[in-house]
């Protein structure tokens, strides 16, 4: 599994990177952001990566942070007709942010806004994100951090990040809620959570 590309940017295009990484060129899919969000051409540049392999085809797609990459696999893991590219259609329309209240709020509207969605997919993403996998409550609380303590919120981010490795949120919770209070980074309290999980 490839995590991450760090080296130079050799070619930048909508949708499109290559990054020469130990004199290999790394063609890597991206979201549409602005411009310059992996650097220019010439500089060094990290890009986060998710290693998809099908039959027939082996394809690298980066994110610019561990947010973007987290929703993109929650997404082509756990919502029913949402491979890769409707993923990226989804993080090219819309802020992480933006698409998270949009899912907490059950706004289909936006959300079939977005350029490849449909009202069904919408529909669909609402359901399954907030029912089945039960991450809507999680993204609730993410929203209003600033009003958690720093505990609280690290506690929060663990368990977001468990949903996105394919925990349901119960369990995860469960999990957590045993943690050490000694272990106060979301980090630390990830690691042992997956011992208990795991174990």
């Amino acid at each position: 599994m490839i995590t991450f590309l760090q080296g130079t940017l050799e070619e930048s295009w909508p949708g499109r990177l290559v990054i020469n990484a130990g004199g290999v060129g790394y063609e890597v899919t991206v979201p549409l952001f602005g411009d310059e969000v992996f650097g220019q051409i010439g500089s060094k540049t990290k890009v986060l990566t998710h290693h998809h392999i099908r039959e027939q085809e082996q394809t690298l797609y980066g994110f610019p942070d561990e947010a973007a990459r987290d929703l993109f696999r929650l997404l082509i893991n756990h919502v029913s007709g949402v491979g890769p590219k409707v993923a990226m259609s989804i993080l090219s329309g819309m802020a992480a942010a933006d698409f998270k209240d949009a899912v907490v709020a059950g706004d289909i509207l936006t959300l079939s806004k977005i350029r490849g969605l449909g009202k069904k997919t919408a529909e669909r993403i609402v359901l399954e994100l907030g029912d089945k996998v039960g991450v809507k409550d999680a993204w609730k609380a993410q929203s209003v951090q600033s009003t958690l303590t720093p505990e609280a919120a690290a506690k929060n981010d663990a368990l977001l990040a468990l949903i996105s490795l394919g925990y349901k949120q119960v369990e995860a919770q469960k999990a957590i809620e045993k943690i050490p209070a000694d272990l106060v980074r979301p980090d630390e309290i990830l690691r042992a959570a997956l011992r208990l999980l795991q174990g």
